[in-house]
């Protein structure tokens, strides 16, 4: 094969915190908090980087939600407004990404002198990275395993006030080693959540997690719902517009996000 039909590729690379199988402290994410401690401002940060305010808040979300603590605290001001800052151990992790980040560019630019491997291994290694699809995730520690015979209930302390429960297999259980003590991730999609007001009493969905709505953004036949859970954590619902004008929702109420055991999906990180 000439070198004119020969794909021709850079060597490039960068550093990802990850928990579990989950990359949340991309470089992208590290350029955000990095302009959020410049600019104390979600959106004046979002807008430095080139990324949607609604992007930034979803980053925000997944890194707060993953961290042992929260890593941006938020003011009040309205659904676009307020000023935002980073915690102490956001800094930490900041500086950390920085140092390691200029430590592997010298690392690449001596890499990149040597003879290049093949694109089809390029491709390969790109394939074995994953990310869920689930727009909820959590990191906590497995507080409790009740056992039954063919399914197995597990009990997520994240830090909030209420646990997450998962509804799975013993076999899962087993496979993944899952003990009391464990550190595990919970993923939950936006569309198997319910939001209800704490009026309406209670169901038989095992979690039922209560909050203040955060944001509310309608869309043409569903509409997507922000509550805040915990002074570090973030729940997204997607509802049918139907539920939202009967709900009334407004940012600032109370409201309650519902779901079943059995939709939560949980992963290792020990």
């Amino acid at each position: 094969m000439s070198s004119e039909n020969t794909p021709s590729f850079e060597l490039a690379g960068s550093i990802w915190f990850r928990s579990g199988t989950l990359n949340w402290g991309n470089p992208r994410r590290m350029a955000l908090l990095a302009a959020i401690h410049e600019h104390g401002s979600i959106s004046a940060a979002a807008r430095h980087i080139d990324l949607s305010y609604k992007a930034a808040w979803d980053a925000i979300d997944t890194m707060n939600n993953l961290a042992d603590e929260p890593l941006v605290l938020r003011t009040t001001g309205g659904q676009r407004g307020g000023g935002a800052s980073l915690t102490p151990k956001a800094l930490e992790i900041l500086e950390l990404y920085q140092q390691l980040d200029a430590v592997h560019q010298r690392f690449m630019n001596r890499l990149a002198k040597a003879k290049p491997g093949s694109d089809k291994n390029l491709e390969l290694l790109q394939t074995m990275m994953v990310q869920t699809s689930a727009r909820n995730n959590f990191s906590g520690m497995v507080s409790k395993i009740a056992l039954g015979a063919v399914n197995a209930e597990v009990s997520l302390d994240i830090g909030g006030a209420q646990p997450i429960i998962a509804s799975i297999t013993r076999e899962s259980v087993e496979s993944m080693g899952l003990k009391k003590g464990m550190r595990a991730l919970a993923f939950l999609k936006a569309s198997s959540i319910i939001v209800a007001l704490p009026s309406e009493g209670k169901l038989s969905a095992r979690n039922q997690l209560e909050g203040t709505v955060v944001n509310v953004e309608a869309g043409a036949v569903n509409a997507e719902v922000g509550l805040e859970i915990s002074d570090k954590h973030r729940i997204t619902a997607i509802i049918t517009m139907e539920s939202l004008e009967r709900l009334q929702l407004k940012v600032g109420q109370r409201a309650v996000a519902i779901f079943k055991a059995s939709s939560v999906l949980l992963g290792t990180i020990d």
